[in-house]
């Protein structure tokens, strides 16, 4: 039997690093899509590892032609959209989010449904954030989402989203949450933070790799959207309370020295029980577990 036949954008990011060499050794035929003028050398290890294993196309999603030449290249069966800017800066310029987010997931939708026709299937990485669209990363990408229900509603197009909830995992940017907090508590330092009174569902990386390859030929209605999560939560500072727990080397975290980000929501959690009806998977990392295996790894 042939290999089916998946593009990843975002490969080179922080889930798409993981999802690659998921996919390949599932038996999937992979093809990374990176951004026009990105050297191989400065590829992350994890794909350098499975670098014979999969084919690797260049565009800049911003631009439509190079977006059609790349996907004419890959002949995509399914295509996972993980490229984004603006997971570590939700407040970025919105001429920049726009950009990225709402015209290059445009392009890519219409350069495989209008301008090549191997598609089958696009699974669009969602944020909760969308929900309430209270910065500038996420009302572009719900205004990506908006276009993408359109198009599967109205034309049918097999366009599924995979709304990821709190992922974190190696590789992430210091920018983040866990990452900087793991630093500060490695350093035996203090840890300054807003109140932390934030619920949310935290999933490990690989689960998430593991949860978008489970939707990859799944029986799901175009427009649809899968949540990618747990179904339980802790709040930010019982994350990093933890953390410092399990490092043992000293300092504390300060809540209430920073202030919140404005519209924060207070609890963002996966309907995990309904996920697991509809493609039959689950998380397998606790919370626990994983940040036990980032501070042992750091």
């Amino acid at each position: 039997m042939a290999q089916v036949r998946i593009l990843v954008t975002g490969a080179t990011g922080f889930i798409g690093r993981v999802l690659v060499p998921h996919l390949a050794q599932q038996g999937y035929a992979v093809t990374a899509l990176a951004r026009e003028g990105y050297a191989e050398s400065g590829w992350p290890p994890e794909l350098t590892a499975v670098r014979p294993q999969i084919d690797v196309v260049y565009a800049d999603l911003r631009n439509f032609q190079l977006t059609v030449r790349a996907v004419r290249d890959a002949e995509p069966e399914a295509v996972i959209h993980l490229a984004a800017v603006g997971v570590a800066d939700p407040f970025l310029a919105v001429d920049t989010a726009v950009r990225h987010n709402l015209t290059g997931t445009l392009n890519l939708l219409r350069a495989c449904f209008e301008k090549t026709f191997t598609t089958r299937q696009m699974i669009i990485a969602r944020t909760p954030g969308e929900l309430a669209s209270m910065n500038v990363y996420a009302a572009s990408k719900a205004a990506a989402w908006n276009f993408c229900q359109l198009y599967g509603r109205t034309q049918n197009w097999p366009i599924h989203g995979a709304m990821i909830f709190q992922a974190y995992g190696p590789g992430q940017s210091p920018r983040n949450l866990i990452p900087a907090a793991i630093s500060a508590a490695r350093a035996g330092q203090d840890f300054p933070m807003t109140a932390g009174t934030q619920q949310r569902d935290w999933i490990y990386v690989t689960d998430v790799a593991a949860g978008l390859a489970a939707m990859l030929g799944a029986s799901l209605t175009p427009g649809d959207t899968v949540e990618l999560g747990s179904g339980q939560t802790a709040s930010l500072l019982d994350v990093v309370q933890l953390i410092y727990q399990l490092t043992g080397r000293g300092g504390r975290p300060l809540p209430g020295t920073l202030p919140s980000r404005p519209g924060e929501v207070e609890i963002q959690v996966a309907n995990a029980v309904h996920t697991r009806e509809r493609i039959g998977w689950g998380t397998a990392v606790t919370l626990a577990e994983g940040l036990k295996q980032l501070i042992t790894d750091n």
